[in-house]
């Protein structure tokens, strides 16, 4: 796959490493009670994707965004592909780390790409439905806003590599012809 450098084998601990970063990132996302969004340097007015809070100092006032049906909407895409990343993370594990079952991992990347498109749906919502409703003046998108987009963007390129992996079967079992260079004189 990667003649530059990767050994395959290798490839056997790196992509169960890169979604357990995905999938503590997720988790950071969706349990963060603030920094998605922020006004200007969070002064009035912070949300988390549970709730929104306003005031200054020590006085602010929160209420659940959660009455809202796209609030819930993001919340639900977010977890349920939060609950599909620790689904193809374990088998993940299986396959790769446990023992080496090849066809398991196609269907990892396409459990994969299935939660990179409900998590992506959510990322867009958010933003949108959020300046729709709620919009006050300028907005920043911040920190775990920004762990979310993370854990998806992992998420899609470990989604493509266990797409490609059974591919590249031999080099991963180790079974793979010695390739000799000849050259005549």
């Amino acid at each position: 796959m990667f003649r530059c450098g990767i050994a395959y084998p290798r490839c056997r601990w790196i992509l169960p490493l890169l979604l357990l970063f995905a999938l503590i990132f997720d988790i950071i996302a969706i349990a963060a009670q603030s920094g998605w969004v922020e006004d200007e340097n969070a002064k009035s007015h912070y949300a988390s994707m549970w709730e929104q809070c306003r005031g200054r100092n020590d006085n602010w006032t929160c209420w659940s965004l959660m009455e809202n049906s796209w609030a819930q909407a993001v919340a639900a895409l977010m977890i349920i592909g939060l609950i599909i990343l620790i689904i193809a993370f374990i088998v993940s594990c299986v396959a790769l780390c446990c023992t080496l079952n090849i066809p398991l991992l196609p269907v990892i990347g396409v459990l994969l790409i299935i939660a990179v498109i409900l998590q992506i749906i959510a990322l867009i919502i958010y933003p949108v439905k959020f300046n729709e409703t709620i919009f006050e003046g300028h907005y920043d998108y911040t920190w775990a806003y920004g762990f979310g987009w993370g854990a998806t963007i992992l998420m899609m390129g470990c989604g493509i590599l266990f797409c490609c992996l059974p591919h590249y079967e031999d080099y991963l079992t180790g079974l793979e012809k010695t390739k000799y260079i000849y050259t005549s004189s």
